[in-house]
């Protein structure tokens, strides 16, 4: 059997974390979720390093079937992402729809994994082999995405479940919105023990204080005020199916809600930015990068012709962007370091996602992006 290659956390092809899907497995789920499954094909390996997915032909349709470790996501905890999709869905997002089994489950436990199915989502995957943190093509997709993004949250609004019970590889605020994210760490600990015993190896007290305190009470000044909102949290290119293959393509459907949860409308868009306008890439492997403003005012003004944007909320988005990743940055080095037991993506994730990424606000090329919104923030209507 050939093995599908994953992109690495720097970007490179290398062997998965995890074991591609088979046909014989993906049979066992589709017959345990009561469907047709004695003509099934897969189609293509999904490259995504944290979980195993694969594109199933049907004789009457596609679907796409996603597997967990159940040490990353239980039947219950996929459940909190598939009511927020429901939810989209039922207000007109375009979502791709999950699937429900036989007995009306939206996920499915066999053999230590649990698995997802949902239908493939309208639109031409233009980004499938671009790893996350890579620029789009373009001013014009920037646009179409941040419009798409504006229009996300507006169907979002009223779903009114409570944040994520799940700790583990998924994108908040709850740090960082502490007045002492030391303190709130240190209180994760029971809930995440390979953080603790990855962060008791450095001196780690030291380095995040270094890192959050140049934006830690601007922040503080701002964000607590904001509306709750249920939100994406990966809003890249890569997670959204585009309308053709041209310049001027348009968002048809959006998918992976593996870090969604309950933050605000100014967090998401703050994670659009840095995911898809900083070259984090090159930054990572010590080349000087600065982000591509064109695309950033694309972001914006796709952003602000659907959705305006508050005062408060022009005024945190610049508070919030050189924070956005430390969140995430901490369940990624419990994953790395609990889960998958590598010892490279861990540390890379504590000295280039957790303190790297605040350390290059601090840099010309990040000041500079910070200036530069906040100057878009006071022009664009």
């Amino acid at each position: 059997m050939t093995v599908a290659n994953a992109h690495s956390m720097r970007g490179a092809l290398v062997r998965p974390d995890w074991p591609q899907l088979t046909l014989d497995e993906v049979q066992e789920v589709l017959i345990l979720a009561g469907f047709e499954h004695s003509d099934a094909r897969l189609l293509w390996h999904s490259p995504r390093p944290l979980s195993a997915a694969a594109i199933v032909d049907l004789p009457d349709r596609r679907l796409f079937v996603k597997r967990h470790h159940q040490s990353v996501r239980t039947a219950t905890q996929l459940q909190e992402e598939h009511g927020f999709i429901a939810h989209l869905h039922a207000h007109g997002a375009p979502v791709s729809r999950v699937l429900l089994t036989a007995d009306g489950q939206s996920a499915i436990a066999c053999g230590g994994w649990t698995y997802e199915m949902h239908e493939v989502g309208a639109g031409t995957d233009l980004y499938r082999d671009a790893v996350s943190w890579s620029p789009f093509v373009g001013r014009a997709h920037a646009v179409a995405a941040g419009r798409a993004l504006a229009q996300f949250h507006e169907a979002a609004r009223h779903y009114e479940a409570p944040a994520r019970a799940t700790r583990l590889l998924v994108s908040n605020d709850l740090i960082i919105r502490s007045a002492e994210p030391l303190a709130a760490v240190r209180r994760r600990f029971d809930e995440l023990p390979a953080l603790r015993g990855y962060l008791q190896q450095h001196d780690w007290q030291t380095d995040l204080a270094r890192a959050i305190a140049p934006f830690h009470e601007d922040y503080l000044a701002l964000a607590p005020r904001l509306d709750p909102l249920w939100t994406h949290n990966d809003w890249h290119a890569s997670n959204l199916l585009w309308s053709d293959a041209s310049a001027a393509a348009t968002v048809q459907s959006i998918f992976d809600f593996g870090l969604s949860d309950r933050t605000t409308a100014v967090y998401d868009l703050a994670t659009a930015i840095e995911r898809n306008t900083i070259p984090w890439l090159d930054i990572h492997e010590g080349i000087p990068g600065a982000a591509d403003f064109s695309l950033v005012t694309g972001l914006l003004e796709g952003y602000l012709g659907a959705r305006s944007l508050t005062p408060l909320e022009r005024a945190a988005l610049p508070a919030t962007l050189p924070l956005v990743h430390v969140g995430l940055a901490l369940t990624e080095i419990d994953y790395f370091h609990g889960v998958t037991h590598s010892a490279e993506n861990a540390e890379l994730a504590y000295r280039a996602f957790l303190l790297g990424h605040c350390d290059w606000f601090l840099q010309p090329e990040g000041r500079a992006l910070l200036e530069h919104i906040r100057r878009q923030l006071q022009t664009l209507p």
